[in-house]
């Protein structure tokens, strides 16, 4: 693949937004649009983004509707319609993106496969720390800054590693299987179309995997790129994570596997049958 589409979903945190956007900023490949993917966000949200379309390079679309609570499923299938490339590259407004993050999926794209990234989770201290600066400079990159700064001295700082070698070596000899995650993973805009996109049934918890898990049942195979694509995940409270809901989308997932379910009724369709984006 030559280009991709980054699809950022984003609900009220232009603060962590605008340092997000910091991070694509400085991409060592700038073959790459971004559309962003608003589930309601206030004006705050909007002038953030204009201003980034107004004064950097990136090329960026701004995709919105109407707070109704929470309906990520239905904002990440309008982005997908409305995402320019045939390659798609899903992360959250709280994953700030290593320089060579883009590249990484870029270079190891295959048909029949998406490729499951990595993250490391910064403490609380270290998120509110990290500056302008700091992702200018690929700091929060760097194992030595991040301890100093407050972060944990433990074997996950290693995915930030540059190290060719052991990158691969542990990318092939990890447990964690590869997985849809919502924060770093990509994939082609066909295999995604194919499976009728996200199950707009879902809430929050395991509605990425739900799309993942349909994927697999197609046979799209997952690809384990967990220590070659990195971002950081800054620290925040989950007000929406409810027990309940949880536990309804656990038992669709369960249907999906049990079943081998492929196609989701209610999904990308419904906005296949219109010219614009509903």
């Amino acid at each position: 693949m030559d280009k991709l589409s980054v699809v950022i979903t984003t609900y009220n945190k232009p603060e962590w937004l605008s340092k997000v956007l910091l991070g694509y900023s400085v991409q060592t490949n700038p073959n790459f649009e971004i559309v962003i993917a608003d589930d309601g966000s206030k004006e705050e949200t909007r002038e953030l983004i204009r201003w980034y379309q107004e004064n950097t390079s990136l090329d960026i679309q701004h995709v919105w509707h109407e707070d109704s609570g929470f309906q990520k499923c239905v904002i990440l299938n309008k982005a997908i319609m409305a995402s320019k490339y045939d390659y798609l590259l899903f992360t959250d407004d709280d994953c700030v993106p290593r320089n060579d993050f883009v590249d990484v999926h870029l270079q190891n794209a295959e048909a029949g496969y998406f490729l499951s990234g990595g993250y490391l989770k910064l403490s609380e201290e270290v998120t509110e720390r990290v500056t302008k600066e700091d992702i200018f400079q690929q700091n929060i990159f760097n194992i030595k800054w991040l301890v100093e700064n407050g972060q944990a001295r433990t074997f996950k700082l290693s995915k930030v590693s540059r190290f060719g070698f052991y990158t691969s070596l542990m990318n092939w000899g990890t447990p964690t299987r590869p997985t849809w995650n919502g924060h770093n993973v990509s994939g082609f805009k066909s295999d995604i179309i194919s499976v009728n996109g996200y199950n707009e049934d879902m809430n929050y918890g395991g509605l990425d995997r739900e799309l993942g898990e349909r994927l697999m049942n197609k046979g799209i195979k997952g690809r384990q790129i967990r220590y070659k694509a990195i971002c950081v995940h800054l620290d925040h409270p989950r007000p929406y994570k409810k027990k309940d809901l949880m536990s309804r989308n656990r038992a669709i997932r369960d249907r999906v596997i049990k079943e081998r379910i492929v196609f989701t009724p209610n999904g990308i369709d419904k906005y296949m049958k219109s010219d614009r984006i509903i």
